[in-house]
């Protein structure tokens, strides 16, 4: 592993520990020649997913491109570290046991919802402001609008743990 700091290709292990919820092996590495530590995760990858994005193309599926969407959505909202990595590992884990190689961006997408409206709905609303590319406030009204009725009618969907 090469230290992110100095560039040097010999770093060590000074521990190492499953995270709490066994999805990945959490290492805590040291650089011998600079000295710097850092911290690195090790997962299971199942297979290897492409996404279809809207325009046809495909692209590898990169999960911290996933993580990077959920966490700017949560940004300053009061969700635990560990629930959020939760649920990113629960969306991986459906995309890659669903059988399906080739998984589209609306399915992520429709995902990401489904998990968010069940963790912070300020988040939704924010995922869904990118997700539905809202163009102006009328937008932002509707859906609320659309998302109030929704859960009046409707029991909570079941919290993802």
């Amino acid at each position: 592993m090469r230290c992110p700091f100095c560039g040097h290709s010999d770093t060590a292990v000074k521990d190492s520990r499953n995270t709490d919820d066994q999805s990945a092996i959490r290492r805590r590495r040291f650089c011998q020649e600079c000295g710097s530590r850092f911290t690195t995760f090790e997962r299971i990858q199942l297979r290897d997913l492409m996404v279809i994005k809207k325009d046809g193309n495909r692209v590898p599926f990169d999960r911290d491109k996933l993580a990077r969407s959920i966490v700017m959505a949560l940004h300053k909202r009061p969700v635990p570290a560990e629930r959020i990595e939760r649920v990113i590992s629960s969306i991986v884990r459906q995309l890659e046991t669903s059988g399906e190689i080739e998984v589209p961006t609306p399915t992520i997408g429709s995902m990401v919802m489904e998990a968010l409206i069940n963790l912070d709905t300020v988040a939704y609303i924010r995922f869904a402001s990118i997700y539905h590319e809202f163009n102006d406030v009328t937008d932002f009204v509707e859906f609320i609008s659309n998302m109030t009725d929704a859960a009046q009618n409707r029991p909570l969907l079941q919290e993802i743990q």
